[in-house]
């Protein structure tokens, strides 16, 4: 009885009808229909056919979709259905149809999932549509669709109704079929250079790979605490000792951290890993990965995106951290020689230096951060990180205050990450020592002590080149879309 007092006047009325459907021995939540076509395979065989034509054919086919509009006038009625390819419109009349058919058409509500057997037709008007002999209830719609012309208009709500959102939007369906070819060209692309696809553990008892928040879960089994992942790195590098050679993983990552446009708790990424190889290879692999993605996607390199112009056509631009502070700052921390000289100059230009980054590497970073990452819109290899936010990294053997690894920065957002790894098995010791300490001093996104990866090291990693790419980002670039949440088919909200 409760339940009723909360119904809508609508969802009373159609509730009415779902029972009406029953009494005359029709199932309102239906059975299989077979199809035999759809919107888009009629307008691609029958769109060029003038009206003449398509009668002298006479094509008959079986659509199936939700209604979507309707529209009646005495003994003909017009609707068109939407199937996952677009809309097609649908034509009915008194003396084509049975009676009880065309009654069923008369009660039928904009939501509804209907079956269609028909000829293909274009109306007098010039519309292509499907003349229905025969009205097949599906799936009674219990609830209104938004008005069409306004859709889900809080965002929020689309997102958290990504079903309706679906229905309604066809920006949002739009992305959601782009998404899975963008996933499936990086496959190719990784696969036509004889990369090896790969699944490694979502669950993993060491925090490591990345700096980040992880999440924690508890394993009841074994009774262990257990971290969901915050990168694929370290197994993946185990396949490389392994002797696997190429490898990549397309998979899930878990940040327990802050949500905005570009940030969401969980994500997907590629990370890849050449044996032989180093930084270089890896940059050549992102920019022609990037350029390879988007002629494949969209025909097209040049993207505008967010008010910028922007071109993945490679090669890309490359500039140490170091010169691209210089370049804006002035400041050439290659002239800077110890850490109270940097805190000076961050005091000076009013940079807050946290306990836990007092330290050369992490003085140079918070000046990138706060003076050069945003303004590089075009595709540009910022490379040369400093060695304390790089624990992964190979050392530069000219100056072992920097590594071997870039960031690949556009429109003022990273996207993806590379080294020449650290393949040297006593360095990565005391790298993780030194991240141990961090955390002490306060870094909960140090990573921690990771023996076997250590062990897995002394067993001989060959030189080689990493890479990590943020999928979601790189389907915002591709697809022109502003907020991580709109690429994600079910993105995290905050409770109602």
């Amino acid at each position: 009885m409760s339940e009723e007092i909360r119904l809508t006047q609508q969802e009373q009325v159609r509730r009415t009808k779902m029972n009406a459907l029953s009494e005359k021995g029709i199932d309102p939540f239906g059975q299989k229909f077979e199809r035999t076509a759809t919107s888009q395979s009629i307008k691609d065989q029958y769109g060029d056919k003038s009206q003449q034509e398509l009668n002298d054919l006479n094509v008959e086919v079986r659509v199936a979709g939700r209604i979507m509009t309707k529209r009646r006038a005495g003994k003909i009625g017009f609707m068109h259905i939407q199937d996952r390819y677009g809309q097609i419109q649908i034509f009915l009349r008194s003396d084509t149809l049975s009676e009880f058919d065309y009654e069923l058409y008369k009660t039928c509500d904009i939501g509804d999932i209907v079956g269609i057997i028909g000829t293909v037709y274009r109306t007098d008007a010039g519309e292509l549509s499907v003349k229905a002999t025969q009205y097949i209830h599906l799936t009674k719609a219990l609830r209104p669709l938004p008005e069409k012309f306004h859709g889900l208009q809080d965002k929020e709500e689309a997102r958290r109704r990504r079903y309706v959102d679906l229905i309604m939007n066809e920006e949002a369906r739009r992305v959601a079929f782009m998404r899975p070819k963008i996933i499936r060209s990086i496959q190719r692309f990784f696969d036509n250079r004889g990369y090896v696809e790969v699944e490694t553990p979502v669950l993993s008892p060491i925090l490591g790979g990345a700096n980040a928040r992880p999440f924690v879960t508890h394993h009841n089994a074994l009774d262990m605490d257990f971290y969901l992942r915050i990168a694929t790195e370290l197994p993946l590098k185990r396949l490389i000792v392994g002797g696997m050679e190429a490898v990549y993983e397309i998979g899930r990552l878990f940040r327990n951290e802050g949500m905005d446009s570009t940030h969401n708790p969980e994500f997907t990424t590629v990370e890849a890993y050449l044996a032989y190889g180093d930084m270089t290879d890896m940059m050549e692999l992102a920019e022609t990965l990037f350029e390879t993605v988007s002629t494949e996607i969209r025909g097209t390199t040049e993207i505008e995106y967010q008010g910028h112009q922007i071109s993945l056509k490679a090669p890309f631009k490359k500039v140490h951290m170091v010169d691209a502070i210089k370049e804006v700052t002035g400041i050439d921390f290659y002239q800077v020689k110890d850490v109270e000289e940097a805190l000076k100059l961050a005091k000076e230009h009013g940079i807050e230096v946290p306990p836990h980054q007092r330290a050369y590497g992490h003085i140079i970073n918070l000046f990138f951060e706060k003076y050069v990452e945003e303004n590089l819109i075009n595709p540009t290899f910022i490379y040369g990180h400093p060695i304390e936010i790089s624990p992964l990294a190979k050392k530069n053997k000219k100056d072992p205050r920097f590594t071997e690894r870039f960031e690949l920065f556009i429109n003022g957002k990273e996207y993806a990450n590379a080294f020449s790894e650290l393949n040297d098995p006593i360095d990565q010791r005391e790298r993780f020592l030194n991240q141990l300490k961090e955390k002490e001093l306060g870094n909960d996104e140090a990573t921690e002590m990771d023996v076997d990866y250590i062990e897995a090291l002394e067993y001989g990693l060959p030189p080689t080149g990493g890479i990590g790419i943020g999928i979601d980002r790189l389907i915002m670039l591709i697809t022109g879309t502003d907020s991580i949440r709109d690429v994600l088919l079910f993105p995290h909200l905050r409770n109602r």
